[in-house]
Parts: C-alpha cells; structure tokens; sequence
C-alpha cells in the first residue's frame, strides 16, 4: 500500500459527516487552482474515490453513488484529499478529463460576477486560449506565427526579458507590469511550444523550497 492510499485511507477516520452521512467536497482543479464544482459524498462515496483514484460522489437529487464522469467520460483524477479544521468539509483536488459541469462549462460557477477574472484565472485561461491556437491554427495569429519558429519564441523571450529588465530600472511602474505580461505570454508560448505547461514548471520550484 502507497503512502497516498495510507493517507486516505487514515482520512476516512476523520470526516464528520452530517445526520444524513454526507459531507460537502470542494472540487478544486489541481493545476489551476479553479473551484470546478461543490458536491457531497457519503462514506461509500469517500472509500471508493480513496480506492479508485477517480472522483466519487452522492447524488442527493438521485439519492445514488456517482462516478463521475462515468456517462460523459469527463472523470476526474484525484491527486490529493484535504480536510478541513473542522473535519466536516472535504476538499478534492482533480486532474479533469473535460468540463465539470454538466452544461459543458468547465466549472459549475460559469454565472455571476465574471468580470473581471480573478487574478489567479488569468494564466490558466491563456494557456486554455494557446493550447486552443495550437491545436487549430487559425490564419493570422501571432500565437500561430510564434510557435511555427521556435528560434523566434526564443528571441521574443529574451527580447521580452531585457524590457523588462531596463523598464525596473528606468520607468514606471506601470510600464513594469506591461513588459512583464510581455515576458510572461512569450514564456508561455515557448513552453507550449515544447509540450510544456506553467505547472511543469511549477513542480520545479515546489522541489527547490526548503
């Protein structure tokens, strides 16, 4: 038995589920950080995500078991099972194979106050936006026109690198941000370029704290 089947099979122990045997779980995609949906479990819901590595849950409309994603194929691997102080609120971050919600949306919370996005929506959405220019190549994108030379993504970063460089030293604020967001879309096209995304890089940096 793997240390994570360990963990979750110790977490079982300490869910507070309620007078009806759920317990509300937060679905959090695990690369991103966006809340994709709330639901409930109950404790066969629980041992069989714990067991299967896919997300399981209770469907209190149906008053049933659910895999999910088992009718659309949109299932969702757990990476990792938290708990809150309380021990009444799961929290289950997810690998999605496709949207979350039902209408087709990648996260149920697609209604409301959209504008503007939350800074940590930000990155994500444009690595959505350049996987989608890669994948269907519309005439006309620079996006397009970068990742058909990868010598030029290349320059575009330095280049990129260098504004940003001089403008800390030598202009406003403002014009710090501009070039950073410059570096910062560049970076994302080369690494898209490699089949590489922001978290790859990310595992990097989580290895390096100490």
């Amino acid at each position: 038995m793997d240390n994570a089947t360990t963990d979750r099979a110790a977490l079982l122990e300490l869910v507070a589920f309620d007078e009806e045997g759920l317990v509300p779980c937060v679905v959090q995609d695990w690369h991103s950080g966006e809340v994709l949906t709330l639901a409930y479990m109950n404790e066969l819901a629980l041992q069989r995500t714990c067991e299967s590595g896919e997300l399981h849950l209770y469907s209190r409309s149906r008053r049933e078991q659910w895999h999910k994603g088992e009718t659309s194929g949109n299932t969702q691997a757990v990476r990792a099972l938290r708990l809150d102080c309380d021990g009444d609120t799961l929290l289950a971050l997810v690998e999605p194979a496709g949207p979350a919600c039902h209408t087709g949306e990648r996260t149920c919370f697609h209604r409301g106050e959209r504008e503007a996005p939350a800074p940590h929506e930000t990155l994500p959405e444009l690595e959505r936006t350049l996987a989608q220019r890669a994948h269907e190549r519309p005439a006309g994108s620079y996006t397009v026109a970068l990742l058909g030379d990868p010598d030029r993504i290349g320059e575009k970063v330095m280049e990129e690198a260098e504004e940003v460089a001089r403008a800390a030293r030598e202009e406003s604020d403002a014009r710090v941000d501009e070039e950073a967001a410059d570096v910062l879309y560049h970076l994302l096209v080369l690494m898209r370029s490699r089949g590489r995304s922001l978290a790859d890089a990310e595992r990097v940096l989580d290895g390096r704290r100490a």
